[in-house]
């Protein structure tokens, strides 16, 4: 059973003024942007993407707002937006034009952490899974999310979430013995 976002409409009534209710989305944006700007990424694999689809995502909240009534779920409602958004971005024309370019932006990436090559094997992997998978690995283990809200999220089955899981695990787990970054020391190929 898919259960969905509670949203409520009230004729006439207003939340507060507009200033209270733009300081409460302000606050909210500001305690939740970083963490949804990294699923954004883990779902996008782009920066620019990730965070152009962030700000859809926020644009969107922000015009519904004063519906969203239990403020508990307001995550999980995002998410779901930033799932939708990035799935509908494959299917819009000027992005099925768009051409890759053999000039380097001069804006250099900025790592403050050593970074043997792990994250970047292990998410060259994780962008190699089809895009529903891709989506339960990066809701379920880099958001740290229970099967049920991921199914909650992407309007699936709990079933649905748990065989995309072991799907995409068994792939990864099979490509690991071809990158020895990611091989444990000591331990046996299955």
């Amino acid at each position: 059973m898919v259960r969905t976002v509670q949203l409520a409409v009230e004729a006439g009534a207003t939340v507060g003024s507009t200033q209270d209710r733009d300081a409460e989305f302000a606050a909210y944006m500001a305690a939740r942007q970083r963490s949804l700007l990294r699923t954004a990424y883990l779902l996008t694999g782009d920066q620019h993407t990730a965070e152009d689809l962030v700000q859809t995502a926020f644009a969107k909240l922000y015009l519904s707002w004063d519906k969203v009534q239990r403020r508990e779920l307001v995550d999980g409602y995002v998410r779901r937006i930033l799932v939708n958004e990035n799935n509908s971005l494959w299917r819009r024309a000027w992005k099925r034009r768009e051409t890759s370019t053999d000039t380097v932006p001069d804006h250099e990436a900025v790592t403050d952490t050593h970074d043997d090559g792990m994250r970047a094997a292990l998410w060259e992997f994780v962008q190699s899974l089809p895009r529903k998978q891709r989506a339960v690995v990066v809701l379920r283990f880099y958001e740290d999310l229970s099967e049920a809200e991921v199914a909650d999220i992407l309007g699936i089955s709990v079933g649905t979430v748990k065989s995309q899981s072991s799907r995409a695990l068994a792939a990864l787990r099979s490509r690991v013995h071809t990158q020895p970054l990611l091989a444990r020391d000591g331990e046996e190929e299955r």
